[in-house]
């Protein structure tokens, strides 16, 4: 792959300064939206507004801490981690124990500052998991990857003693604390700080807030805050989307980023860590390899005396010096090349999580307006039933008043109608029945024993029989309650959107910085491990061929060229002495 036309793509390498208002990710956002926020929620979320903007500043390097003006800290481990340009969390030792169960288990001692805490890799693994869900729109660093089932298979018992696998998880949890601890919003966190302290139960903070008011689904929680309690009814009416759900408008910046992380994901797990890998193995064959041929040397210079004697053990020690440094060298590079290499493959899938996360909320703003718009055409159709019933009731109204009118004027002889008659018309007309069913007076003179079955068909008649005009009005309420708390929903969802875009963002160009600093590192040290192996591998050398020097010419080697003068020149006869004439040590050997 053409690392220059790799690199022209990645999305993340930009000036975030150059880019104008109008045209950021954020602008595109809700430009098209007929139920955008009100314009002081947009402005508050504007992804060029200070307050979000100053919080992510470069860090250019892991190993440098940056600019932090922060004076009102919640704890000690806060204010050491704060008030430090040269902090550094270490993991002094991994013990084994079996403290609070039957199996043992290793632990790993943290220690930051004069502060020691103890824990195992499953609480690295939920302190993880934590922060993920504390902050759905930040990237959170990775900690190392699980055993898989073949390493189980292969070593079952003692996998988890594998003293190659602690030292590994060592370093990378140690790199994953400090990674944290650099970071300019996770290393604000409480949880973080009490992680550190090891005067603090851990389960007694996993079962504490924040963690314990995390809701189950996190996209029905604020994005900036997801334990805050206050919203859980408005968010309860977003949908829950799919991550592979399509977006009708797409924003073109996250799909040039997702694009991006994809490729930058394959080619480091492909081409990347395959080839590291190999090289591993050779190298790592490479330097058994010399261990053998040094101990053989060493030997074989037991056999011998003199001078050949200390060359041949002079040559052994060289060999067995780039075993040495070969072996050191296969450290430096697991551990400042292949390490690495495959923890910016995990980033990158946290990042694809991240921009999936950020998609979901896209998709359910969609969905949300989709809903409202369809709940308004709803209540339109009803309140237009209802205009339509209102005038049919009016007219039907006005029909019964000039009824009765028109048919006195047109029969006068008939005249007035008895009371009872007219009793009897009134109530007929004043008293409808609630329902077509039977009449309730008749069953009573019916078989004794069917007056259960009868009450139960007389009430499921007066269930089904509503009356359409209270059942009309009943629909328009709850319809125009459900478009107000999907309006609320929807302005939720936009300022969710806002701000996970905005953040995510942000957060992508810390990242692409930290990884442009790491691999100018991760190169650096590559050299340095080759240029040291060089240099001791010289000297061992060096020092054997001197040895080697020592060792007397052959006994039979023939003399040099006589010195050319005035005196000795040669007649045209003679042949001048060539290097094809000489007489090599073989020439004893085959007996010539």
């Amino acid at each position: 792959m053409d690392m220059e036309g790799f690199e022209d793509e990645n999305p993340f390498e930009q000036d975030l300064d150059a880019i104008p208002s109008a045209t950021s990710s954020m602008s595109k956002v809700a430009i098209y939206e007929p139920s955008s926020p009100p314009p002081h929620a947009s402005s508050a979320l504007s992804p060029s507004s200070p307050p979000h903007r100053a919080a992510f500043t470069s860090t250019e390097s892991h190993g440098a801490q940056a600019s932090n003006y922060k004076t009102d800290f919640c704890c000690t481990r806060d204010r050491y981690l704060h008030t430090n340009d040269d902090i550094e969390i270490v993991i002094v030792d991994a013990q084994k124990t079996s403290a609070g169960t039957s199996s043992p288990y290793i632990v790993y001692v943290i220690r930051t500052g004069d502060a020691e805490a103890r824990h195992r890799y499953s609480e690295f693994e939920s302190l993880r998991d934590s922060l993920s869900k504390l902050y759905p729109t930040l990237i959170v660093p990775p900690i190392p990857s699980k055993q898989t089932i073949g390493d189980y298979a292969v070593k079952q018992a003692k996998a988890k003693e594998d003293a190659a696998l602690i030292s590994r998880r060592k370093r990378m949890l140690q790199t994953f604390l400090n990674r944290l601890a650099r970071h300019p919003i996770l290393s604000n966190e409480h949880v973080f700080h009490r992680f550190l302290d090891g005067e603090v139960s851990w389960n007694e903070v996993l079962n504490s807030p924040p963690i314990s008011l995390l809701p189950k689904n996190i996209l029905k929680a604020p994005s900036h805050n997801p334990t805050d309690q206050n919203a859980a009814a408005a968010y309860s009416a977003l949908p829950n989307p799919s991550a592979a759900h399509p977006l009708r408008r797409p924003d073109q910046r996250f799909l040039d980023s997702e694009a991006f992380t994809i490729k930058f994901a394959n080619h480091m797990s492909g081409p990347m860590e395959k080839v590291t890998r190999r090289v591993v193995k050779r190298w790592s064959d490479y330097a058994q390899d010399h261990a053998d041929l040094g101990a053989t040397l060493n030997g074989f210079s037991l056999n011998e005396s003199n001078e050949l004697a200390s060359a041949i053990e002079k040559t052994g020690q060289a060999v067995d010096t780039t075993y040495v440094s070969t072996t050191k060298l296969l450290q430096e590079v697991e551990q400042n090349w292949a390490e690495p290499l495959h923890e910016y493959t995990q980033f990158a899938s946290i990042i694809k999580k991240l921009l999936a996360y950020r998609h979901q909320k896209h998709v359910q703003y969609e969905m949300t307006q989709d809903v409202l718009e369809n709940k308004r055409e709803q209540l339109e159709e009803l309140e237009k039933s209802e205009r339509e019933a209102r005038r049919l009731e009016e007219a039907l109204g006005r029909g019964r008043m000039a009824g009765p009118s028109s048919t006195s004027s047109a029969n006068p002889e008939q005249g007035e109608g008895s009371p009872e008659e007219d009793n009897a018309t009134s109530e007929s007309s004043s008293h409808l029945p609630a329902h077509p069913g039977q009449n309730p007076a008749r069953r009573r003179t019916r078989t004794p024993g069917m007056g259960l079955i009868n009450a139960l068909s007389y009430t499921l008649h007066g269930m089904m029989d509503v009356d359409p005009e209270t059942a009309r009005r009943n629909s328009i309420t709850k319809t125009k309650e459900s478009i107000s708390t999907l309006e609320d929903a929807l302005h939720l969802a936009a300022q969710d959107l806002k701000y996970s875009s905005s953040t995510i963002q942000a957060d992508l160009d810390r990242f692409q910085r930290q990884k442009v600093a790491d691999l100018r590192e991760m190169g650096i040290a590559m050299a340095q491990a080759h240029r040291d192996w060089c240099k001791k591998n010289l000297e061992a050398w060096e020092e054997a061929k001197r040895e080697i020097e020592k060792i007397p010419d052959h006994p039979n080697k023939a003399p040099g060229p006589p010195e050319t003068g005035p005196s000795s020149s040669t007649s045209p006869g003679e042949m001048a002495p060539s290097p094809s004439n000489r007489r090599d040590s073989t020439a004893t050997v085959n007996g010539r």
